[in-house]
């Protein structure tokens, strides 16, 4: 299995909204590829919440059962087109992969 984990942290305006309103397209966004190829195990996507401690302003987790999995994932055209918007607005990424 694989995690794959990303955090992006927004700029405060971009793309004609706020950094809460993006924030809610980009989870929305994410939502929708939660199913989108054979082998997600586990697919979530957070916004950050108030009042709680966050460096970031999204966040998504998800398992993979395999590299295969995550690379049809990656090279689906649905996530692929999610690529411009969050290049947009957002101000820094990490990501992490691993294996368990």
């Amino acid at each position: 299995m694989i995690k794959h984990i990303v955090m992006w942290k927004l700029k405060e305006h971009a793309e004609g909204a706020d950094r809460a309103a993006n924030a809610l397209k980009m989870k929305s966004l994410l939502d929708a590829c939660s199913n989108l190829v054979p082998g997600i195990l586990h697919f979530e996507a957070v916004v950050a919440q108030p009042g709680l401690e966050a460096t970031y302003d999204v966040v998504l987790y998800s398992e993979f059962a395999d590299k295969a999995a995550l690379d049809a994932y990656q090279e689906h055209p649905q996530h692929q087109a999610l690529k411009p918007f969050f290049g947009a607005v957002r101000d820094a990424r990490q990501c992490m992969d691993y294996e368990i």
